[in-house]
């Protein structure tokens, strides 16, 4: 066909113009009240009953349920999100409110900086009792000019 057309010498913007050309139709209707609700269905499932958005979890677990490890009756539908709400889904946690969490938490961390603080005030950093050698070690470290360590007779230059 396309052969066809380059040989009648026709110009190949006219050639393809045609073909890749499509036609719509936009009408606009009267719906029923049927067609209507397929329509505005938010879930968009079909009409199927969704049950109550409840985990699975907070279900009374003593309850006389058909399936007791599901927590679920014989026929009862089953949600759209069971993968979401079903017993083997994460675990909410609801042990605490988000800010006592916090509240704990500041506790948490002012509590170890206040006994960092405090150890860093009354820890000494100095050892007990300093060593001592017996000349020095005025040959050892260089020499007459060089900072020698402390002889057994001198004070130390600090005190407790």
């Amino acid at each position: 066909m396309l052969s066809r057309r380059i040989l009648a010498a026709r110009p190949l913007t006219r050639a393809l113009v045609p073909a890749a050309r499509s036609h719509f139709i936009q009408a606009r209707t009267a719906l029923t009240k049927a067609e209507q609700a397929e329509i505005d269905d938010p879930g968009m499932n079909g009409g199927y009953v969704n049950p109550p958005f409840e985990k699975r979890e907070f279900r009374d677990p003593y309850g006389d349920w058909w399936d007791k490890q599901e927590r679920r009756n014989y026929g009862e539908p089953v949600h759209e999100d069971n993968d979401i709400l079903g017993i083997f889904s994460p675990a909410e946690y609801t042990h605490f409110k988000p800010g006592w969490g916090a509240v704990l938490l500041g506790t948490f961390v002012a509590s170890v900086f206040g006994l960092c603080g405090v150890v860093g005030l009354y820890y000494p950093d100095k050892i007990s009792v300093p060593k001592t050698y017996e000349d020095g070690l005025e040959k050892e470290l260089g020499g007459p000019r060089a900072v020698r360590a402390r002889k057994h007779d001198e004070e130390p230059s600090w005190k407790f």
